[in-house]
């Protein structure tokens, strides 16, 4: 079997079997470490979270890990990845924007950014929660809109439990069904998918928003 990230993503099931054998307790700072990054730090959207999740219930439900520890750890991994991302957000977000003749980082972008945390906010960062590369992003941008953090916080370790006890949960009760195990990389590829599907249809309405805005100008 190639080493490839490729491979890695579509045999999660097989290279999570190997890290645990091979590293024995180490595999929770591992996957907590995954989780902490992919929702931590805004470098590293890339990461299969929600498979990795479905993954990791599936094999502690095979005995190789223990479920409530697997679920307590990653679920404090995501809500401190999205406090440090929020704290990079808050502290450095107003730096980007310090330059008035920027045409990325506008000062009018930063307002409607507050504006829309303001109003948004908090189920922004709830659902972002299922939005692969979303989600990483979530968090900064909630600090750069400066939404209080009493409010961040609450609606994190909300969007938290939904997303990691919901997928460990899932893979724990039916990652190790025979039909599903035997079809472990389409279901993986599926969730990427579906995962993907909200941010596509975003992506879709927003484009044919501007046109219609393109031709109503016109």
């Amino acid at each position: 079997m190639d080493f490839n990230p490729i491979d890695i993503v579509l045999h999660l099931d097989v290279y999570l079997d190997m890290l645990v054998a091979n590293y024995g307790a180490w595999i929770y700072a591992i996957l907590f470490m995954v989780i902490f990054c992919e929702t931590g730090l805004v470098v590293m959207p890339f990461l299969p979270g929600d498979s990795l999740l479905f993954i990791a219930g599936a094999v502690a439900a095979g005995g190789g890990m223990d479920p409530v520890l697997l679920g307590g750890l990653l679920m404090l991994a995501a809500i401190l990845g999205d406090s440090t991302n929020y704290i990079i957000g808050r502290t450095a977000g107003e730096k980007l924007f310090s330059n008035p003749n920027s045409k990325i980082f506008r000062r009018d972008y930063l307002q409607q950014t507050h504006d829309f945390y303001d109003k948004h906010g908090g189920k922004t960062v709830t659902l972002a929660r299922f939005l692969p590369i979303i989600r990483t992003f979530a968090p900064f941008v909630a600090g750069v809109g400066k939404m209080p953090y009493p409010r961040f916080f609450a609606f994190s370790v909300l969007g938290t439990i939904l997303w990691v006890g919901g997928l460990v949960t899932l893979g724990y009760f039916f990652g190790n069904v025979p039909f599903i195990k035997k079809n472990l990389s389409l279901l993986i590829v599926g969730i990427i998918l579906l995962s993907l599907v909200p941010m596509i249809i975003g992506m879709v309405r927003s484009r044919l928003a501007g046109s219609s805005s393109k031709a109503e100008s016109r």
